[in-house]
């Protein structure tokens, strides 16, 4: 998708500025959060979930978040930074009080900004003075976005107060040349303005209940107004593709055709990578379809703490992405590849929906709090992924027997795949995992991997998934408990007692791992096709849809693809080695913009016009700038 290949936080900035209409949240890499800012947005995510996770709330405070660039947690970070002890932050935690944890949390971060704001007015030279103000500003970021949506003016007023003093704290100047001495006067007075609106807010002796913890000023929730904080993910939280792309298949491609022959399927491709057809939290933070299944594969790297075990998973139906759906349960379930969906049915893990229809409109309205979709919405997201393939493995036939190509152990390994076990009932591995019907057998079975809920409970009974591509999609089982296809095979061996023997389980695995291997995994990217230019493509095809849509003077859905395409073409931008043909492109997003504004007035004509103009310029761009 197109917002896979962000890189910088100027992303979002330069949609802003393009855009006139609505904008769909684009994904941006974040600076490094201090361990104890990180730990107090941990804090405020977990503690909104239900039920709350005190373990990893613990976690947060006590270990380095996920990809931290420090090495020590936010209480090992505090004893070598502050004096400030966490001791009644601790307390509130082993108490399990979610109010006490907030208050005790909030005024920890305060005082913290405050001791590092006195160490800047004090300090004895500038670059003490500078490194004490840039720590203090990085703290302040664990309030920023609360006080920017609920207090603007107050907001720009300490935004000035930074500014002056990291102005005012002086230089050594180069070589002893230029020094200037610091301002203490401009110092204190720009301090003073950030420290009392603290002692206001952040410092309170009592804070007022709070239904949602979040970083809004207290004098904002004493006043009973209703503020929207944009939605944002804790530290740790990782949403972009994997690296390398994986490569789509797609059946119409393999055939021949243009997707822009296929307005159908075109408009689904936009919306499968559209986070506009989902409700908040996932629309504000650009989560789409394609975040999650990756170009159809499974986005390896997902991660979003609460809500994943482990890289690769995600909990939809827990407390997050629509509380009205959360089964208060720890679910952790890894995500599935899409590939070959046409094949693969019934769909959900535990094989829940015989219709994949039921299924999309389930992930949509349910597990991510969208509006209901419309039936041109759903027939357009069915036509594409019906579309999409396996991966092209030329060590295996179409019905699923080995070619010559493959290594002997997997020949070998094919044989044991075939044999009946009688601990298995007198059924093999193919029993299940059919060779030619796609190595599935579109069932659901209980093989004992689903821990028990209670005791004299029923374990749970899974679909059969296929093993086509699944070298590319680790770790295995419902759960992803199992790292590797030889832990795999391991599992099966010692809970079956299938007897086998140190090598027949490598055999085994090599089978597995040749049945499962693709020619070609991976985009293949070079100084021309660039990740970029992909993504250009693939907005232009989302955007010929318009062809069939503006005719019809579909306002609905054609004002989904504007508010999308645009603000995603504006952001790929951004990634553009091509400097000089940037502004072209910024530009031709903003073409878009206008062809939705104009629909929003009903103006037909300009649209139009509009539209013909996009057309024109992204075919020189197409010629010019790649």
């Amino acid at each position: 998708m197109i917002q896979k290949f962000l890189g910088a936080f100027i992303v979002a900035l330069a949609s802003a500025l393009v855009l006139s209409g609505p904008v769909a949240a684009t994904p941006a890499k974040e600076a490094p959060w201090l361990p104890e800012a990180a730990a107090y947005r941990l804090t405020l995510f977990l503690g909104n979930l239900e039920p709350l996770p005190w373990d990893d709330v613990g976690t947060a405070w006590a270990e380095p978040y996920r990809g931290s660039e420090f090495s020590v947690g936010a209480l090992a970070w505090l004893d070598g930074n502050s004096d400030i002890g966490p001791a009644p932050l601790l307390d509130a935690i082993t108490r399990e009080d979610r109010q006490a944890v907030f208050a005790e949390a909030t005024r920890l971060i305060a005082r913290r900004i405050d001791e590092e704001l006195d160490r800047a007015v004090m300090a004895d030279d500038p670059a003490r003075a500078q490194q004490a103000v840039r720590t203090a500003r990085e703290l302040y970021r664990s309030f920023a976005d609360g006080i920017a949506a609920a207090d603007p003016d107050a907001s720009r007023r300490i935004g000035l107060a930074w500014l002056e003093l990291n102005s005012s704290t002086g230089s050594a100047g180069v070589l002893g040349a230029g020094a200037t001495p610091a301002s203490r006067k401009t110092m204190e007075a720009a301090r003073e303005v950030i420290s009392l609106y603290l002692a206001e807010n952040y410092l309170v002796d009592d804070f007022a209940p709070r239904r949602t913890l979040s970083a809004l000023p207290e004098t904002v929730v004493l006043s009973g107004r209703t503020i929207e904080v944009p939605p944002s993910l804790p530290p740790g939280s990782d949403i972009f593709d994997q690296d390398p792309l994986p490569r789509l298949v797609l059946n119409f491609e393999e055939q021949g055709i243009d997707e822009t022959d296929l307005p159908l399927v075109a408009y689904g491709d936009m919306l499968f990578d559209s986070a506009q057809i989902f409700g908040n939290p996932a629309q504000g933070l650009g989560v789409a379809c394609s975040t999650c299944h990756n170009r159809s594969d499974v986005n390896q790297r997902l991660f979003i703490p609460g809500a994943s075990h482990q890289p690769g998973a995600i909990d939809v139906d827990g407390a997050f992405f629509n509380p009205i759906f959360n089964d208060r349960r720890d679910d952790p379930i890894d995500i599935p590849s899409l590939r070959g969906l046409r094949f693969t049915g019934p769909y959900g893990r535990d094989g829940r929906f015989a219709s994949l229809r039921d299924f999309t409109r389930n992930v949509i309205v349910n597990e991510f709090g969208g509006d209901e979709p419309t039936p041109f919405m759903l027939d357009a997201l069915l036509a594409y992924m019906l579309e999409f393939d396996f991966l092209p493995n030329s060590m295996l036939t179409p019905d699923g027997q080995l070619t010559e190509a493959a290594p002997e152990a997997a020949q070998r390994g094919e044989a044991i795949f075939n044999t009946p076990f009688a601990a298995l009932g007198d059924r093999s591995c193919s029993s299940c995992h059919v060779p030619d019907t796609n190595f599935l057998d579109r069932q659901a079975h209980d093989i004992g991997s689903v821990a028990l809920a209670y005791d004299g409970a029923r374990t749970g009974a899974m679909d059969t998934p296929t093993l086509l591509g699944t070298v590319y999609t680790a770790p295995y089982f419902h759960d992803g408990s199992l790292p590797t296809l030889a832990a795999v095979v391991d599992w099966f061996d010692e809970s079956k007692a299938l007897g086998l023997t140190g090598a027949e389980r490598a055999d085994l695995t090599a089978y597995l791992e040749t049945v499962g291997a693709a020619d070609e995994p991976y985009e293949a990217f070079d100084a021309e096709n660039t990740a970029f230019r992909l993504a250009f493509s693939e907005l232009t095809t989302f955007a010929s849809t318009l062809d069939t849509l503006l005719p019809q003077r579909d306002a609905k859905h054609i004002l989904l693809l504007t508010d999308t395409v645009a603000a995603d073409l504006s952001a790929d931008a951004s990634t553009m080695s091509n400097l000089a043909a940037r502004p072209e492109v910024y530009a031709l997003a903003q073409r878009l913009a206008e062809v939705g504004d104009a629909v929003r007035t009903d103006d037909w004509v300009a649209a139009e016009t509009s539209w013909t103009a996009f057309k024109s310029e992204a075919d020189a761009i197409e010629e010019r700038a790649f």
